[in-house]
C-alpha cells in the first residue's frame, strides 16, 4: 500500500555506514529526508550522493537528518563512498542504509515492479518532526535528482507549518507568500496589522513572516 502525504511515516531498523539505525531514535525530534538509490557504482547515483553531501550544511541549518537508502551491501558502501570522493569533491557524510533484503524499500513502497523488480526507484520522502511524511518525490532510475527543489520544498514546509501562509509558484525563502485561504479577513487583520495586497479576494500576498 502507496504512502501518501499525512501518513505515519514507518519506523525500521537497519544498518547503515554508520552503524545501526533505529528511524524513530535516529529523527526524534528533528525534520528528515529519506531517499533511495537503484544500485552502488552507478553514474547517476554516485553524483546524487555528492551533491546532497555537499549541501549537508545547509540541511543541518534547518535542522534535517538526511538518510540515504541502497538495497546493496553494506561492505560494498565503503567501496562505493572513495569513488564518490574521488569524483564528487566531498566525502559520504550521512548515513547510508543497507537494505539488502528490501524491506524498507517494500515498507515505503520504493520498488515498483512496472521499472524494475527489485532496484528501488528514486524515491524522495520529507518526515516532519511529528513522524507524518510532508513531501513524496519519485523519479525514474534514468532522472537525477535537484536537491535544491528538496531544501526549497523543506524551507516552505517550515515555514508553512508555522504560520498562516502558502509559498506561491517558484517560490524562494525570503518572497511574498499567500496568506492561507482557511484564514479569515478578522483573523488575518490579527496576524498581519500591516496589511496585504489583494489582486483578488482569494490572493492575499504580504512579505515573508519571520521566525
Amino acid at each position: 500500500m502507496a504512502i501518501l502525504i499525512g501518513d505515519t511515516a514507518p519506523d525500521f531498523t537497519a544498518d547503515s555506514t554508520e552503524g545501526p539505525i533505529h528511524f524513530y531514535d535516529f529523527i526524534e525530534g528533528s525534520w528528515a529526508v529519506l531517499f533511495s538509490h537503484p544500485k552502488n557504482f552507478t553514474p547517476v547515483c554516485t553524483t546524487e550522493l555528492g551533491y546532497t553531501a555537499k549541501l549537508k550544511p545547509e540541511f543541518d541549518k534547518r535542522g534535517v537528518k538526511v538518510l540515504g537508502l541502497s538495497v546493496d551491501k553494506l561492505e560494498d558502501h565503503a567501496g562505493w563512498a572513495k569513488d564518490i570522493e574521488e569524483t564528487q569533491g566531498t566525502a559520504l557524510n550521512f548515513p547510508l542504509l543497507a537494505d539488502t533484503r528490501g524491506e524498507v524499500a517494500r515498507l515505503y513502497d520504493m520498488i515498483h515492479p512496472n521499472a524494475d523488480n527489485s532496484l528501488t526507484v528514486r524515491s524522495v520522502f520529507v518526515i516532519g518532526p511529528d513522524k507524518k511524511v510532508k513531501l513524496k518525490i519519485e523519479y525514474p532510475a534514468s532522472t537525477g535528482r535537484n536537491f535544491d527543489e528538496v531544501l526549497r520544498v523543506i524551507d516552505s514546509l517550515q515555514l508553512t507549518a508555522n504560520h498562516s501562509v502558502a509559498t506561491p509558484v517558484n517560490w524562494k525563502n525570503g518572497e511574498d507568500v499567500i496568506i492561507s485561504s482557511s484564514l479569515s479577513t478578522e483573523a488575518a487583520k490579527e496576524k498581519f496589522p500591516d496589511g496585504w495586497k489583494e489582486p483578488k479576494p482569494y490572493l492575499r500576498i504580504v512579505p515573508q513572516p519571520r521566525a
